[in-house]
């Protein structure tokens, strides 16, 4: 089959389309790649308009509309076309109807045949695509699947799904229903005349709400959908409840919600088949409650309380710990509220004070120190194969190093070498494996943090040698220009960064007199720092990440040693939660938000049988004092200001 064809129309002399034809490894030093310029496939489209040497007609019966074609071309790109042109009769093999095809369509499917281009929009994509599969066109359909998906949203997804399911295409049911699921809040939000997914059958609707994957951070969201399905057409789909009910994981629900939201629901008290499913969700409720208050020893965790996977996990790796750098790796299923060991450590050995961020699959890992030397070289790990790389050296060497991730490339700005403290910026881009200088800050900074938002870079707080900053800078990559921004409300070295909701949060740090649990923002619209809640515990180098709307503030150096507290806030309801602590207390780290591994399997808790138990023994067990906290370090005590 010869492949598509994507080039420019800017330089028609010099593009080129490449057979797709597969060669042995063996043979492509041998054989190069024979091609097809578009010069030539131009020349072919527009001696068939001509009718030049054209030797076929293909005929569309409703309408009479003929096209004439080159046999070998049209047979070239679709196995329909080839077997007809070889093995009909004499009489037609020149003459072909081809009924139920609209006349614009096929002329884009002819098109197609002969330049490895069409003219493809969001109203005539899937008549494409179903014409193309009828005429075994593979190349097209997958050509029409790549526009499709490009163009996934809320309110098509639903469309493509079932689209993907009718035409056998994996890949666009699959696609589309994944998108489905992880966007499953704002899909269950949608008004009710624009919601598809209001208008799926029972089967598909209980297909979405059981799996495993379905994205919700509380599962009151699951059953308020249920309920709203049914009331857009209750006389019918009332008598659904119960396996409704089925896919409800009611023991992740409050038992006073339970009681009020569930239990008295009209289609519930309705439906004789559902006590037996509210008798065993409210016997669990309360069994909980039970083992909360240790009147139990333990419970297996039933599959109505099995939490769902989540589509993002938080990674922290490495750090200060237990008085030298670590190697540990941690991943965070926010469902669980669990960290997961992963057992993939560096072979390379530790490092701390480090920058990192993430690009597909591969997590990076840019300076640092290990307590002994300053690192400019740079580590990836491919959270997929569990694979460790080094890649290109930086330039300088950086520890206190800020780093983030931006149209796949990677910054790194500031930070300390042993000696001096940096301004300069590189930048790398990992198709070419090489760090590149860039415009510099406009200050020296060390110990700060940075983040990206609306496509700029935003870099607070640091230490420039003498005294820890309360000022920050925004970079644009599209004038490879530093402005600075108004001050923040504090000083803060040791400083954590991070973007949501529209703004720049900066979290913690130190002011050269104590380690702060204040926080701030910075609203873009009226260019001001506005001060949050403050969170439970001072901390200064420490990991910051955002899931579920909520930022996840992890470990850190309280200024007496380094901590494992985590604790999360709501921008929504301005408060801090507490949340899971890390396996052991370090400092010094980096955490990173992945989302989309195909792999999450692998970093999310895997005994959920034993979930239930484990929480109630950390609830229980897990008093937090300062008895065995192991004692500060020198490089604890010294910290970001050396």
């Amino acid at each position: 089959m010869i492949g598509e064809l994507r080039v420019s129309r800017a330089d028609t002399s010099s593009s080129i389309s490449c057979s797709s034809t597969e060669v042995s490894s063996s043979n492509v030093s041998l054989q190069p790649k024979r091609c097809i310029s578009y010069m030539t496939m131009q020349t072919l489209h527009d001696m068939r308009l001509s009718e030049t040497l054209c030797d076929a007609s293909i005929v569309l019966p409703e309408n009479g509309h003929e096209f004439r074609v080159h046999r070998v071309i049209v047979g070239s790109c679709s196995e329909y076309f080839r077997i007809l042109f070889t093995t009909s009769v004499p009489s037609e093999k020149y003459q072909l109807e081809i009924p139920g095809i609209p006349s614009s369509v096929m002329e884009q499917i002819i098109r197609y045949a002969y330049l490895r281009e069409c003219d493809l929009t969001e109203d005539t994509v899937y008549d494409v695509y179903a014409a193309a599969d009828f005429l075994l066109m593979n190349s097209l359909t997958e050509h029409c699947a790549v526009y499709i998906l490009d163009r996934l949203r809320v309110d098509n997804c639903v469309t493509i799904m079932l689209f993907g399911r009718q035409r056998a295409s994996k890949t666009l049911h699959d696609s589309a229903k994944m998108f489905i699921l992880k966007n499953f809040p704002s899909l269950a939000q949608t008004a009710t005349h624009e919601n598809e997914l209001l208008q799926l059958e029972v089967d598909d609707i209980c297909q979405l709400l059981a799996d495993d994957l379905l994205n919700v951070r509380e599962e009151d969201t699951v059953w308020e959908f249920v309920l709203r399905w049914i009331d857009h057409d209750p006389s019918k789909r009332s008598k659904h409840i119960y396996r409704l009910m089925k896919t409800v994981r009611f023991g992740l629900l409050n038992t006073e919600y339970f009681l009020d939201k569930v239990k008295e629901n009209q289609y519930v008290l309705a439906s004789d088949e559902t006590k037996p499913l509210v008798i065993e969700a409210l016997t669990f409720l309360y069994d909980l409650e039970m083992i909360s208050t240790k009147a139990m020893k333990e419970m297996k965790t039933p599959a109505m309380a099995t939490p769902r996977l989540p589509h993002e996990v938080i990674f922290t790796v490495g750090g200060w710990g237990e008085g030298q750098s670590q190697s540990i790796i941690e991943s965070y299923d926010t469902r669980a509220d669990r960290w997961i060991k992963v057992p993939s450590e560096d072979p390379a050995g530790p490092r701390a004070y480090y920058g990192a961020a993430y690009i597909g699959r591969y997590l990076y890992f840019v300076g640092g120190y290990d307590g002994v030397e300053h690192f400019n070289t740079c580590r990836r790990f491919d959270m997929v194969s569990k694979d460790w790389q080094e890649i290109a050296p930086m330039h300088c060497k950086r520890c206190y190093v800020s780093v983030v991730a931006l149209d796949g490339m990677i910054y790194a700005m500031g930070g300390y070498n042993g000696s001096n403290r940096h301004n300069s910026v590189e930048r790398y881009d990992p198709r070419t494996n090489q760090w590149t200088l860039i415009a510099p800050m406009g200050s020296l900074r060390s110990d700060a943090d940075a983040c990206t938002l609306n496509g700029m870079i935003y870099i607070a707080g640091g230490f420039n040698g003498h005294e820890c900053l309360n000022t920050a800078e925004m970079y644009d990559p599209q004038t490879n220009s530093w402005s600075p921004l108004p001050p923040m409300l504090h000083r803060r070295s040791g400083v954590s960064c991070t973007a949501l909701g529209g703004s720049v949060y900066v979290v913690g740090g130190f002011n050269g007199l104590i380690r702060l649990n204040s926080c701030e923002r910075y609203d873009l619209a009226t260019r001001r720092w506005i001060a949050c809640k403050e969170m439970y515990h001072q901390r200064s180098n420490f990991g910051l990440e955002v899931i579920d709307d909520m930022l996840f503030a992890i470990g850190g150096y309280d200024g007496v040693s380094a901590i494992a507290y985590v604790e999360c806030y709501s921008p929504d309801a301005n408060e801090w939660l507490e949340a899971t602590d890390l396996s052991m207390m370090r400092s010094a780290f980096r955490a990173v938000t992945v989302s989309g591994l195909p792999n999450i399997h692998d970093y999310v808790h895997s005994n959920k049988e034993n979930l239930i138990n484990e929480m109630n023994e950390h609830r229980h067990g897990n008093v937090r004092s300062s008895t065995g906290v192991a004692s500060a370090s020198a490089s604890d005590v010294e910290d970001e200001l050396d």
